[in-house]
Protein backbone atom coordinates (compact mmCIF):
# COMPACT_ATOMS: atom_id res chain seq x y z
CA UNK A 1 0.00 0.00 0.00
CA UNK A 2 3.18 2.21 0.66
CA UNK A 3 4.50 1.68 -2.79
CA UNK A 4 1.06 2.86 -4.50
CA UNK A 5 0.82 6.02 -2.06
CA UNK A 6 3.99 6.76 -3.44
CA UNK A 7 3.19 6.04 -6.68
CA UNK A 8 0.47 8.10 -6.47
CA UNK A 9 1.63 10.82 -4.70
CA UNK A 10 4.59 11.02 -6.92
CA UNK A 11 1.86 11.32 -10.08
CA UNK A 12 0.63 14.14 -8.03
CA UNK A 13 3.50 15.95 -7.73
CA UNK A 14 4.29 15.91 -11.58
CA UNK A 15 1.22 16.96 -12.85
CA UNK A 16 0.90 19.79 -10.36
CA UNK A 17 4.79 20.33 -11.21
CA UNK A 18 3.38 20.48 -14.70
CA UNK A 19 0.51 22.41 -14.10
CA UNK A 20 2.31 25.21 -12.72
CA UNK A 21 5.08 25.03 -15.21
CA UNK A 22 2.27 25.69 -18.03
CA UNK A 23 1.39 28.58 -15.90
CA UNK A 24 3.97 29.99 -15.53
CA UNK A 25 4.81 29.96 -18.84
CA UNK A 26 1.20 32.01 -20.14
CA UNK A 27 2.08 34.43 -17.52
CA UNK A 28 5.27 35.26 -18.42
CA UNK A 29 3.97 35.34 -21.67
CA UNK A 30 1.13 37.86 -20.94
CA UNK A 31 3.75 39.66 -19.27
CA UNK A 32 6.53 40.18 -21.99
CA UNK A 33 4.72 39.55 -25.18
CA UNK A 34 2.88 43.48 -25.10
CA UNK A 35 6.73 44.65 -24.43
CA UNK A 36 8.27 42.49 -27.09
CA UNK A 37 4.82 43.80 -29.32
CA UNK A 38 6.01 47.68 -28.62
CA UNK A 39 9.79 47.29 -29.28
CA UNK A 40 8.80 45.55 -32.54
CA UNK A 41 6.59 48.48 -33.75
CA UNK A 42 8.88 50.67 -32.38
CA UNK A 43 11.82 49.43 -34.96
CA UNK A 44 9.00 49.81 -37.92
CA UNK A 45 7.97 51.51 -40.45
CA UNK A 46 5.44 54.26 -38.96
CA UNK A 47 3.06 53.99 -42.48
CA UNK A 48 3.72 50.06 -42.93
CA UNK A 49 2.75 49.30 -39.57
CA UNK A 50 -1.04 50.78 -40.04
CA UNK A 51 -1.84 48.50 -42.00
CA UNK A 52 -1.60 45.78 -39.23
CA UNK A 53 -0.71 42.17 -39.34
CA UNK A 54 2.67 42.72 -37.09
CA UNK A 55 3.00 40.45 -34.39
CA UNK A 56 6.46 39.03 -34.08
CA UNK A 57 9.49 40.57 -35.72
CA UNK A 58 9.46 44.27 -37.93
CA UNK A 59 7.89 43.36 -41.24
CA UNK A 60 9.84 46.91 -42.59
CA UNK A 61 13.07 47.50 -40.13
CA UNK A 62 13.81 51.17 -39.94
CA UNK A 63 15.58 53.37 -37.43
CA UNK A 64 13.57 56.68 -38.40
CA UNK A 65 11.55 56.72 -35.71
CA UNK A 66 14.26 56.72 -32.82
CA UNK A 67 15.91 59.56 -34.83
CA UNK A 68 13.16 61.10 -34.50
CA UNK A 69 13.15 60.67 -30.96
CA UNK A 70 16.24 61.45 -30.15
CA UNK A 71 16.42 64.98 -32.40
CA UNK A 72 13.61 66.33 -30.61
CA UNK A 73 14.64 68.64 -28.10
CA UNK A 74 11.88 68.33 -25.83
CA UNK A 75 12.66 64.70 -25.04
CA UNK A 76 16.34 65.63 -24.24
CA UNK A 77 15.17 68.17 -21.93
CA UNK A 78 12.64 65.80 -20.65
CA UNK A 79 15.46 63.47 -19.77
CA UNK A 80 17.77 66.10 -18.47
CA UNK A 81 15.22 67.07 -16.09
CA UNK A 82 14.34 63.10 -14.93
CA UNK A 83 17.60 62.26 -14.30
CA UNK A 84 18.36 65.36 -11.98
CA UNK A 85 15.20 65.01 -9.83
CA UNK A 86 15.65 61.39 -9.90
CA UNK A 87 19.64 61.13 -8.59
CA UNK A 88 18.94 64.93 -6.12
CA UNK A 89 15.62 64.02 -5.18
CA UNK A 90 16.57 59.90 -3.98
CA UNK A 91 19.38 61.39 -2.41
CA UNK A 92 17.24 64.41 -0.22
CA UNK A 93 14.91 61.75 0.62
CA UNK A 94 17.26 58.70 1.55
CA UNK A 95 19.70 60.75 3.77
CA UNK A 96 16.59 63.31 5.57
CA UNK A 97 14.38 60.16 6.48
CA UNK A 98 17.10 58.36 7.50
CA UNK A 99 18.08 61.23 9.97
CA UNK A 100 14.55 61.45 11.03
CA UNK A 101 14.44 57.65 11.60
CA UNK A 102 17.42 57.40 13.70
CA UNK A 103 16.04 59.64 16.21
CA UNK A 104 12.71 57.72 16.11
CA UNK A 105 13.77 54.42 16.79
CA UNK A 106 15.62 56.57 20.21
CA UNK A 107 12.93 54.78 22.69
CA UNK A 108 13.90 57.92 24.74
CA UNK A 109 12.77 60.23 22.71
CA UNK A 110 9.95 62.56 24.06
CA UNK A 111 6.87 62.52 22.20
CA UNK A 112 8.12 59.22 20.02
CA UNK A 113 4.67 57.41 20.16
CA UNK A 114 2.71 60.19 19.42
CA UNK A 115 4.70 61.15 16.59
CA UNK A 116 4.49 57.20 15.27
CA UNK A 117 1.26 57.37 15.85
CA UNK A 118 0.60 60.37 13.85
CA UNK A 119 2.93 59.12 10.84
CA UNK A 120 1.08 55.79 10.85
CA UNK A 121 -2.18 58.14 10.50
CA UNK A 122 -0.68 59.52 7.51
CA UNK A 123 -0.54 56.42 5.69
CA UNK A 124 -3.83 55.87 5.48
CA UNK A 125 -5.44 58.69 5.38
CA UNK A 126 -4.26 61.89 3.21
CA UNK A 127 -5.41 65.61 3.03
CA UNK A 128 -6.41 64.80 -0.92
CA UNK A 129 -4.79 66.77 -4.34
CA UNK A 130 -7.04 69.72 -3.83
CA UNK A 131 -5.32 70.98 -0.28
CA UNK A 132 -1.98 69.64 -1.53
CA UNK A 133 -2.04 71.86 -4.55
CA UNK A 134 -3.00 75.22 -2.67
CA UNK A 135 -0.49 74.25 -0.14
CA UNK A 136 2.71 73.89 -2.93
CA UNK A 137 1.13 77.04 -4.65
CA UNK A 138 1.20 78.91 -1.10
CA UNK A 139 4.75 77.89 -0.84
CA UNK A 140 5.88 79.48 -4.39
CA UNK A 141 6.60 75.57 -5.73
CA UNK A 142 4.57 74.97 -8.78
CA UNK A 143 6.45 75.47 -11.79
CA UNK A 144 9.27 75.32 -9.95
CA UNK A 145 11.67 72.13 -10.17
CA UNK A 146 12.09 71.72 -6.23
CA UNK A 147 8.02 70.63 -6.45
CA UNK A 148 9.94 67.51 -7.32
CA UNK A 149 12.37 67.46 -4.57
CA UNK A 150 10.51 69.21 -1.19
CA UNK A 151 7.30 67.43 -1.18
CA UNK A 152 9.15 63.96 -1.21
CA UNK A 153 12.07 64.78 1.16
CA UNK A 154 9.85 62.36 3.60
CA UNK A 155 8.56 59.17 3.09
CA UNK A 156 6.76 57.21 6.55
CA UNK A 157 6.86 53.99 5.32
CA UNK A 158 10.42 54.02 4.53
CA UNK A 159 11.08 55.41 8.18
CA UNK A 160 9.85 52.31 9.73
CA UNK A 161 11.98 50.56 7.31
CA UNK A 162 14.93 52.42 8.66
CA UNK A 163 13.89 52.22 12.21
CA UNK A 164 14.03 48.34 12.30
CA UNK A 165 17.37 48.42 10.42
CA UNK A 166 18.70 50.53 12.98
CA UNK A 167 17.51 48.57 15.92
CA UNK A 168 19.61 45.94 14.83
CA UNK A 169 22.38 48.03 15.66
CA UNK A 170 24.36 47.48 19.15
CA UNK A 171 23.66 50.38 21.11
CA UNK A 172 27.61 49.55 22.51
CA UNK A 173 28.77 50.68 19.20
CA UNK A 174 26.70 54.63 19.79
CA UNK A 175 28.08 54.20 23.65
CA UNK A 176 31.38 53.83 22.81
CA UNK A 177 31.98 57.04 20.27
CA UNK A 178 30.11 59.51 22.88
CA UNK A 179 32.44 58.30 25.68
CA UNK A 180 35.02 59.22 23.10
CA UNK A 181 32.95 62.60 22.66
CA UNK A 182 30.96 62.09 19.62
CA UNK A 183 27.51 63.80 19.66
CA UNK A 184 24.85 62.22 18.19
CA UNK A 185 25.13 63.74 14.53
CA UNK A 186 28.75 62.31 14.45
CA UNK A 187 27.32 58.66 15.68
CA UNK A 188 25.12 59.24 12.53
CA UNK A 189 27.26 60.21 10.20
CA UNK A 190 30.36 57.94 10.72
CA UNK A 191 28.71 55.23 12.53
CA UNK A 192 25.15 54.80 11.79
CA UNK A 193 24.74 55.35 8.01
CA UNK A 194 28.09 53.18 7.22
CA UNK A 195 26.73 50.02 9.01
CA UNK A 196 23.40 50.67 7.11
CA UNK A 197 24.89 49.93 3.47
CA UNK A 198 21.59 47.51 2.87
CA UNK A 199 19.14 49.05 3.65
CA UNK A 200 20.16 52.75 2.32
CA UNK A 201 20.46 51.00 -0.87
CA UNK A 202 17.24 49.68 -0.67
CA UNK A 203 15.45 52.69 0.20
CA UNK A 204 17.35 54.59 -2.51
CA UNK A 205 16.18 51.74 -4.95
CA UNK A 206 12.85 52.21 -3.93
CA UNK A 207 12.59 56.17 -4.41
CA UNK A 208 14.68 56.33 -7.17
CA UNK A 209 12.34 54.13 -9.09
CA UNK A 210 9.22 55.77 -8.16
CA UNK A 211 11.30 59.24 -8.98
CA UNK A 212 11.74 57.50 -12.44
CA UNK A 213 8.50 56.83 -13.36
CA UNK A 214 6.13 59.08 -11.77
CA UNK A 215 4.42 61.26 -14.20
CA UNK A 216 1.27 62.31 -12.20
CA UNK A 217 3.73 65.84 -10.37
CA UNK A 218 4.44 66.85 -14.10
CA UNK A 219 0.82 66.67 -14.76
CA UNK A 220 -0.49 68.39 -12.25
CA UNK A 221 2.08 70.94 -10.37
CA UNK A 222 4.10 71.69 -13.58
CA UNK A 223 2.69 73.49 -16.40
CA UNK A 224 6.31 75.03 -17.91
CA UNK A 225 7.16 72.27 -20.83
CA UNK A 226 10.84 72.93 -20.00
CA UNK A 227 10.27 71.23 -16.48
CA UNK A 228 8.21 68.27 -17.32
CA UNK A 229 10.21 64.59 -16.99
CA UNK A 230 10.13 61.98 -19.38
CA UNK A 231 7.26 60.16 -17.94
CA UNK A 232 4.84 63.18 -18.57
CA UNK A 233 6.35 63.59 -22.17
CA UNK A 234 5.46 60.38 -22.70
CA UNK A 235 1.56 60.38 -21.07
CA UNK A 236 1.26 63.20 -23.49
CA UNK A 237 2.26 61.62 -26.40
CA UNK A 238 0.44 58.34 -25.86
CA UNK A 239 -2.44 61.05 -25.06
CA UNK A 240 -2.09 63.12 -28.29
CA UNK A 241 -1.04 59.96 -30.14
CA UNK A 242 -4.35 60.10 -32.41
CA UNK A 243 -4.61 63.58 -32.24
CA UNK A 244 -3.58 65.53 -35.25
CA UNK A 245 -2.36 68.17 -33.08
CA UNK A 246 0.40 66.53 -32.42
CA UNK A 247 3.59 67.60 -34.06
CA UNK A 248 6.24 65.22 -35.28
CA UNK A 249 9.50 66.10 -35.76
CA UNK A 250 11.08 64.78 -38.66
CA UNK A 251 15.43 65.18 -38.26
CA UNK A 252 17.36 65.27 -41.20
CA UNK A 253 17.25 61.88 -43.40
CA UNK A 254 13.72 60.91 -42.01
CA UNK A 255 10.85 60.57 -43.97
CA UNK A 256 7.72 62.42 -42.80
CA UNK A 257 5.65 59.65 -44.13
CA UNK A 258 7.63 56.96 -42.42
CA UNK A 259 7.34 58.54 -38.86
CA UNK A 260 3.57 58.12 -37.72
CA UNK A 261 2.24 59.70 -34.16
CA UNK A 262 1.91 55.79 -33.37
CA UNK A 263 5.70 54.89 -34.45
CA UNK A 264 7.02 57.72 -31.72
CA UNK A 265 4.74 56.79 -29.45
CA UNK A 266 6.21 53.02 -29.70
CA UNK A 267 9.76 54.65 -30.12
CA UNK A 268 9.54 56.85 -27.07
CA UNK A 269 7.83 54.30 -24.41
CA UNK A 270 11.09 52.14 -25.60
CA UNK A 271 13.45 54.48 -24.39
CA UNK A 272 11.48 55.96 -21.14
CA UNK A 273 11.72 52.54 -20.04
CA UNK A 274 14.74 50.97 -21.33
CA UNK A 275 16.86 52.24 -18.69
CA UNK A 276 15.42 51.12 -15.48
CA UNK A 277 14.22 47.87 -17.18
CA UNK A 278 17.57 47.21 -17.78
CA UNK A 279 18.39 48.46 -13.93
CA UNK A 280 15.84 46.34 -12.35
CA UNK A 281 16.43 42.85 -12.46
CA UNK A 282 20.32 43.46 -11.24
CA UNK A 283 19.11 45.15 -7.99
CA UNK A 284 15.53 43.28 -7.38
CA UNK A 285 16.66 41.94 -4.20
CA UNK A 286 17.00 44.85 -2.74
CA UNK A 287 13.85 44.93 -3.20
CA UNK A 288 12.91 41.76 -1.61
CA UNK A 289 15.26 42.63 1.15
CA UNK A 290 13.83 45.89 1.70
CA UNK A 291 10.16 44.23 1.94
CA UNK A 292 11.74 41.62 4.67
CA UNK A 293 13.18 44.39 6.46
CA UNK A 294 9.97 46.19 6.39
CA UNK A 295 8.22 43.70 8.17
CA UNK A 296 10.47 43.15 10.98
CA UNK A 297 8.96 45.05 13.63
CA UNK A 298 11.28 47.55 15.52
Amino acid sequence: MSKVNKIKSSKGEQTFDVLNIVLMIVVCFVTLYPIWYTVVLSFNDGTDALKGGIFWFPREFTLDNYKAVFRNRGIITAYTITIARTFIGTFINVFFTAMVAYAFSKKDLIGRKYYIALGTFTMFFGGGLIPLFLLLKSLQLLDTFMVYIIPTMFNFFNLLIFMSFFSTIPASLEESAKMDGANDLVVFLRIVLPLSKPVLATIALFTGVWHWNDYFFGVVYINKSSLQPIQTYLYKIVAEAGSSRMAISNPVGVSKSNVTSNSIKYATMVVTTLPIVLVYPFLQKYFVKGVMLGAVKG
